[in-house]
């Protein structure tokens, strides 16, 4: 028996660090269709603003070669030397161009998943040099589906280019026939109208594409009930983690302090080293709590917000450190400090007008 879990329990989507660990390893989901639109998108961009420019540059080559062509010599080194130069002077005029091919290529992965560095990819191992494992990639339901996702487009495509071009037949005759400025013009032309309405059937491909290839990547790093509860208890163990958990809780707790300061009844002060809040309410309490406390620079904000709500605030040192140091927040005044406390909450319910039980 197999200890691998089976397709079926893994029932639930993936965590965080799932997530990131198949990230770490280079398994990220990528549509070929977003990157293909991307670079189609440039290269119509860039041959509409940048065409002009190439094409008179192309065609100032190619009709300096084509008027000296009688003058190409064919002794030993001669023609190639003049082919060299030829194709050099195209390539420098079509590099700028290709290198924003390669940027594009680049983003459209970048845009997708991030920036992503992995040679997990790139390790030997045993299971890719077996025949079955390769037959089942080969014809496993991703590679079928792409197959005929390439099957589709490609169709789809063409009947585009049919429908775009079948009105200028008459046009596409004559092409021959004119100068080659002429020609270079036309087949901007028509390249533009092709590339214009190919954009715009390939993104809803390359849309849904994405959509497809994220769900897959999702499907595929499902993990089962048991291994998200050994995730978690092995992230509990994590003393990073735990040090995360408790600075959490205790801004957590800092927030519940904060907010319960104004709905205090009175605050304690040493007068500036210590601070702690007491409520009390005799109908619900059998003994004053402490609903907030501090020191330092805590204390201060306590003191602050005190005044901000008209909190009364009493200096009493003794009283103010032994609270600090004995009470937590949300527990009772101990016994033994009933009597400074009540003499405490006694003023405070004077200065308000109430009635302080016996």
């Amino acid at each position: 028996m197999s200890d691998q879990p089976d397709d079926s329990q893994k029932t639930e989507e993936p965590t965080g660090k799932k997530l990131q660990k198949a990230k770490e390893k280079g398994q990220v989901a990528t549509s070929r269709e977003v990157n293909t639109w991307v670079i189609l998108f440039g290269a119509a961009i860039m041959l509409g603003m940048m065409a002009p420019s190439l094409l008179r540059d192309l065609r100032i080559v190619l009709t300096l070669y084509i008027k000296t062509a009688e003058q190409v010599s064919f002794e030993s080194g001669a023609l190639g030397a003049y082919l060299s130069t030829s194709v050099y002077a195209v390539i420098k005029i079509l590099s700028w161009p290709f290198f924003m091919f390669v940027v594009l290529a680049l983003a459209s992965g970048f845009a997708q998943h991030g920036m992503v560095f992995s040679a997990e990819q790139m390790k030997p191992k045993l299971s890719k040099f077996s025949l079955i494992q390769g037959v089942k990639k080969w014809f496993g339901v991703k590679n079928l589906v792409e197959f005929f996702k390439g099957i589709l487009k490609i169709i789809i495509v063409a009947v585009l280019g049919i429908i775009l071009i079948a009105p200028e037949t008459e046009r596409l005759n004559i092409i021959p026939t004119l100068p080659i400025a002429d020609v270079l013009d036309e087949i901007h032309e028509l390249v533009m109208r092709l590339l214009i309405g190919s954009l715009a059937i390939l993104f809803v491909i390359a849309i849904a594409d994405l959509i497809f290839q994220r769900m897959q990547h999702i499907k595929q790093l499902r993990m089962t009930k048991q291994e998200i509860k050994e995730e978690f208890k092995n992230a509990e163990g994590d003393p990073h983690v735990k040090a995360k958990l408790r600075q959490i809780r205790a801004e957590k707790a800092r927030q519940r302090m904060i907010q319960a300061i104004p709905h205090a009844d009175v605050v304690v002060t040493n007068p500036t080293h210590y601070a702690v809040a007491l409520s009390y309410v005799p109908e619900e309490m059998d003994s004053p709590v402490v609903v907030g406390k501090g020191q330092d620079v805590v204390a201060k904000r306590i003191r602050e917000i005190a005044e901000e709500n008209n909190v009364p605030i009493v200096e009493n040192p003794s009283l103010a450190r032994a609270l600090y140091a004995a009470v937590d927040i949300d527990d009772s005044v101990p016994q033994e400090h009933f009597k400074a406390v009540a003499e405490v909450i006694s003023y405070v319910f004077n200065l308000k007008g109430k009635t302080m039980p016996d």
